[in-house]
């Protein structure tokens, strides 16, 4: 634990800090796995552009799971140390995919981007102003989440659009 970093957090106890953090390293776990798990098991058009978004997500999940464990542990706190803890300390949960139409798995992982945006924001909101080192790891982390929104709702978009000219084009 860093004495002197710590030293430097006002108005909010650093064991809530651990804790909202540890609730969000349970999410980016279980995004990574829900990513990574999707992108396996999709079908349909476009499929491959969906994949490689899939696998990019997953990959920036993870990264932020490791953002995350080591501020944890700059707190003097401890990550989760089991995967079944993830699932009592998720803030946005898991929901295996059902089905695995390209359509169905971007509104999926759309409402996943959802949840982790406003899981975020509400940590920078608690902690702005009182602990700007997790202030500034959950920013960088929300810009990301906000961007994996942006780029599954154009892909979820583009998809729609592409469907629809066909359908256009048939009833012609």
């Amino acid at each position: 634990m860093a004495v002197r970093g710590n030293s430097i957090i006002k108005g909010i106890e650093i064991n809530e800090v651990i804790r909202l953090l540890n609730r969000a390293y349970a999410d980016e776990w279980l995004a990574y796995y829900q990513y990574f798990i999707e992108a396996k098991v999709i079908t349909g058009i476009m499929k491959d552009a969906a994949i490689a978004e899939l696998n990019q997500h997953a990959t920036d999940e993870l990264r932020h799971a490791n953002m995350v464990a080591d501020r944890i542990l700059q707190l003097g706190g401890t990550p989760l140390l089991h995967p079944q803890e993830w699932f009592s300390h998720t803030n946005c949960g898991y929901e295996e995919p059902k089905e695995f139409d390209v359509v169905a798995i971007l509104e999926d992982s759309i409402k996943g981007e959802q949840c982790a945006i406003s899981t975020y924001s509400s940590i920078a909101d608690m902690v702005k102003d009182k602990d700007i080192i997790t202030y500034d790891i959950v920013s960088q982390i929300l810009a990301d989440e906000v961007e994996h929104e942006e780029d599954l709702q154009s892909l979820h978009d583009d998809i729609a659009d592409f469907v629809k000219d066909i359908k256009n084009s048939c009833n012609r």
